[in-house]
């Protein structure tokens, strides 16, 4: 229980081992739902399909005899919308509250749903509960087009959609939210910064006790004002950490040598922060989060059929699919006959945005030699400069 007045009804998926099909969830994952109790009853989304039976007798126990008057749907994505159907079955006479965008969604995720009485929801708009108003605040591209969030005056609440979401299920870790959080928001909402800084300018001047997200614990007190200003950070795309993330693609395992080469000459001239990752190896999420923690990024490549070795590729694309930018880059190739793995890499990161590529550009035939140190030296002092 939230409150005397909100209550918590949603439900951990600790089996949740792959979530979206792409980012590994060793801890599991949380399809947060929450319940307004009042002269009229809210309910604040519904969960993922997995769970639906879960969260249903969560739902009856909570309602108490009570039939719920309203379910606000901020947000379409299946893992939140995917029991609106079983909800509708039930309770046929509640108003569904969603935007307009949201309404539209629901009949192409179930051609079935007899979507029923709704209430539309714009910017500004506000619902009477009895003691308690629901003030929706639109949130387009926070990171579909559709999402609402909901603020609740009388507690302070603010209900955030995926806006401060993070992996894992809903205690995990519970002193260290940043970790997966900054996983979820790079992974997710990385590419939308702008709209998420147009929202943080929306809220910035309620009155916030609490945060509930749809993912993720429920925040209040320090680690929610620690929260809202890593999202500032976050979304404006700054730096959070002083350092040198050096992400390697090697086939053989020369070029991972090289990259290992070069961290112990960054660290000697006296780098602060120095993180080297396997991009065949490591989760690339987990890399993605560190390219963008840090503020230098070098990359270390194998040349590969006239191009650049897949997982670097895949990499880099990644990168400029979720806006990345703002960062120094140097560039580490290797190639036996014809390296062509700094070209390829150049082609993917000078598209970015405020991207600053550093000299010179290391080139290895085939395995790391002694006459390569120097180009390796170069490459930290222009890191570093």
């Amino acid at each position: 229980m939230y409150s005397n007045s909100i209550q918590y009804i949603g439900c951990d998926d600790a089996d949740m081992k792959l979530f979206e099909s792409q980012y590994v969830t060793p801890e599991g994952m949380c399809y947060n739902s929450y319940l307004i109790i009042d002269d009229k009853i809210a309910v604040m989304d519904t969960v993922d399909p997995r769970k639906t039976d879960e969260w249903l007798k969560k739902l009856s126990v909570a309602l108490n005899g009570r039939k719920p008057d309203y379910l606000v749907v901020q947000h379409m994505e299946p893992d939140h919308s995917g029991s609106i159907s079983a909800f509708r079955n039930l309770y046929p006479e509640a108003v569904i509250v969603a935007s307009a965008k949201a309404l539209q969604f629901m009949p192409q995720f179930d051609e079935k749903l007899n979507v029923g009485n709704t209430m539309t929801v714009k910017e500004g708009d506000t619902l009477s509960l009895g003691h308690h108003t629901l003030s929706f605040i639109t949130a387009p591209m926070v990171h579909w087009p559709e999402v609402i969030m909901t603020y609740c005056p009388e507690e302070e609440v603010l209900f955030s959609a995926d806006g401060f979401g993070k992996f894992g299920v809903i205690d995990a870790d519970p002193d260290d939210w940043a970790c997966e959080a900054r996983r979820y928001y790079f992974n997710i909402c990385g590419k939308y910064g702008g709209p998420v800084s147009t929202v943080l300018k929306k809220v910035a001047g309620l009155s916030i006790k609490t945060i509930c997200a749809l993912h993720g614990p429920i925040l209040d007190g320090e680690r929610m004002e620690e929260a809202i200003r890593l999202y500032s950070i976050w979304s404006n795309y700054d730096i959070e950490t002083e350092g040198v993330l050096i992400a390697h693609a090697s086939i053989h395992g020369n070029t991972a040598k090289a990259a290992e080469k070069l961290a112990e000459i960054l660290k000697k001239k006296g780098a602060k922060k120095v993180v080297v990752a396997d991009l065949c190896r490591d989760d690339m999420a987990e890399v993605i989060e560190d390219a963008y923690r840090m503020n230098k990024l070098v990359v270390c490549g194998a040349s590969y059929e006239g191009d650049v070795f897949p997982p670097m590729h895949m990499f880099l694309w990644k990168l400029s699919l979720k806006a990345y930018q703002n960062r120094t880059i140097g560039m580490v190739e290797n190639g036996t006959w014809a390296p062509s793995a700094g070209r390829a890499m150049r082609a993917l990161i000078e598209p970015m945005k405020n991207v600053t590529i550093v000299e010179p550009l290391v080139s290895i035939r085939s395995s790391m030699k002694e006459s390569d140190i120097p180009q390796l030296e170069a490459l930290a002092d222009a890191m570093l400069a």
